[in-house]
């Protein structure tokens, strides 16, 4: 008998199947659309024996079924005529006590046709450490980044400063350092133009922080020098340099990114401008921790800010010093307005009459002091500025509104006709910010029955010159009744040209051109100037820290108004000011 070459080459490809079959790295297995097994391949019995009761490999969904019971509903649904049931299901078998070494099974079943599946199975174990390896630094990374500007963040400037600060050089001969920003004014932006605004000035800052920071700025020759710019916070920037060889070095980069940062920002709907302070490192000088490094940066930041800011400042271990003082104080201040030692002191007001006397009840301005248990009397110029910086100033402009009043009223049922006409009250600007201030003022009004039109709200040039919100606060006030003031008028960004503008009743002449108006022909000009032009705008003045007799002579004969000053009365309590208004001018 002639053999069939035809028949012998199918019987061959037959065989070569079986045989890839057989020896295939993955399991095979054809099974019924019920999970009968018809065919499988050594593979697969390999990775299904470990789950199979009594070593019963008949059934795929019987022998799956503990670890993977929805797949026999899964082949159920598939609906088509053909094709991939699904593909690469993962199976964890973490829990089950007789996987052998395998952890993750995966599995594809494709659908040949009604009747009959194939199923691929194969150890998913790597792949599946890969994968979570691979997502593990994903999320590593996302922990430490930024996700408004994608720099890196508080972590990630810690870990790399720390490691900076433990590979420092032994010969000492260059140096790791930190510059730590923030934005001058970033609330104010926040407030003005919204957080879309504020988020895309951070976006900027950022991308010019970035492009500033040049390669050269690695001053050292030392292989591996490393430099980051990094966002840590809602508007603070962290830029550290390796292998600085003097402190000039890194000075020169300061003044670079603080020139480069200062520039106007051109966001979609507005032009805006932020300056930054800056705080000033060097890791050799300080300690070996970068968690104590970056607060005497920050330190430093917040001297250069009180300085004015738009400005940089490098850490000395005095300013540690001073910033624990500060932490001082502002706990005893917290402890201070809980067992009300602050109190209000009173200075009057005086109305400067054209036959030479003087109105003694014209007014009084309402001052803050503090009764300390042991330093006695503390001045506000220790502890209002410390108010500001950790947000208690508006609860002390609060104490001290409300007492005044109070003790205006009382006046007025003591005093009748020698009453004061006026009570000033400084306002600040975290008080007029405050979304619910306008309804608080409401309140105190109504509870303490103060007339509006006899309360006289002092604000500075600075705030009466701020954005539209602030301005729209300001005439909510107005509309009131109240009176508002210019504070300190001549120390802040207004000028008499942009006075018409500004929302006030009163101007007061700041007390440093008033102590040399009668020595000073260019200060007496200006105090000239401010009145003519209040009055024809029809604001009325006060001549702010009078204190001789020459100066009253000649703002009296430049026409303002009204005068306050220690020649008329310090401060005072309310017995003693009691007492003042009952005496003859």
């Amino acid at each position: 008998m002639v053999d069939d070459p035809v028949t012998n080459e199918a019987t061959d490809n037959y065989e070569a199947l079986i045989e890839f079959l057989y020896r295939a790295p993955i399991g095979l297995a054809e099974i019924t659309a019920a999970g009968g097994i018809e065919m499988l391949n050594p593979k697969g019995a390999q990775l299904l024996m470990p789950l199979a009761r009594n070593a019963d490999l008949g059934n795929l969904f019987a022998v799956l079924d503990t670890v993977a019971p929805q797949l026999r509903q899964i082949a159920l649904d598939y609906n088509r005529p053909a094709g991939v049931v699904c593909e690469s299901l993962r199976i964890d078998l973490g829990s089950v006590a007789c996987r052998g070494d395998i952890d993750v099974l995966s599995i594809s079943l494709l659908k040949l046709d009604d009747g009959r599946m194939m199923a691929v199975l194969a150890d998913a174990t790597l792949e599946a450490a890969r994968e979570q390896q691979k997502l593990s630094r994903r999320l590593n990374d996302a922990a430490l980044t930024d996700t408004l500007t994608q720099m890196p963040n508080r972590a990630a400037v810690r870990e790399q400063l720390q490691r900076l600060i433990d590979q420092r050089p032994a010969d000492g001969r260059t140096d790791s350092a930190v510059l730590f920003l923030n934005c001058d004014r970033f609330k104010q932006i926040n407030d003005a133009l919204g957080h879309a605004t504020g988020d895309e000035v951070l976006g900027m800052m950022a991308e010019r922080l970035r492009a500033t920071l040049r390669p050269g700025d690695r001053i050292g020759k030392r292989p591996g020098l490393q430099q980051m710019a990094a966002r840590i916070g809602s508007d603070e920037f962290v830029v550290i340099l390796d292998g600085l060889r003097r402190l000039d070095d890194l000075l020169a980069v300061a003044r670079r990114v603080l020139d480069v940062l200062s520039a106007p920002y051109a966001t979609e709907l507005h032009l805006v401008c932020c300056s930054v302070s800056i705080g000033l490192v060097m890791t050799g000088q300080g300690s070996a921790e970068a968690d104590v490094v970056l607060q005497d940066a920050s330190i430093a930041m917040v001297e250069a800010k009180r300085a004015g800011g738009a400005r940089f400042m490098v850490f000395d271990a005095g300013m540690r010093e001073r910033a624990a003082s500060r932490s001082d104080m502002e706990t005893e201040l917290r402890r201070a307005i809980a067992e009300a030692e602050l109190f209000v002191v009173y200075q009057p007001v005086v109305g400067l009459t054209g036959s030479g006397d003087i109105d003694r009840c014209a007014g009084v301005e309402a001052l803050v002091r503090w009764q300390h248990p042991q330093r006695g009397v503390v001045p506000p110029l220790e502890f209002v500025a410390i108010a500001e910086d950790c947000g208690l100033i508006s609860a002390l402009g609060d104490f001290v509104l409300e007492t005044a009043c109070r003790d205006f009223m009382r006046w007025h049922a003591t005093l009748g006709d020698r009453t004061p006409r006026s009570l000033a009250v400084n306002l600040s600007r975290a008080q007029l910010a405050h979304p619910g201030w306008l309804q608080r003022m409401q309140e105190i009004l109504q509870d303490t029955g103060m007339p509006p039109r006899c309360l006289q709200l002092e604000i500075t040039e600075s705030l009466a010159a701020q954005d539209e919100k602030i301005q729209q606060h300001l005439h909510a006030l107005k509309a009131l009744g109240l009176k508002l003031a210019l504070d300190d008028f001549g120390t802040g960004y207004s000028s008499l040209a942009c006075l018409h503008l500004l929302p006030v009743d009163t101007v007061k002449i700041d007390r440093s051109f008033v102590c040399q108006a009668d020595t000073s022909l260019h200060h007496k000009v200006l105090i000239d100037a401010t009145v003519r032009v209040a009055h024809s705008l029809g604001m009325s003045t006060v001549a702010e820290g009078i204190e001789t007799a020459e100066q009253l002579a000649v703002v009296r004969a430049l026409g303002c108004d009204k005068g306050q000053g220690y020649l008329f009365s310090r401060p005072l309590g309310t017995d003693a000011l009691m007492r003042w208004l009952g005496e003859d001018a």
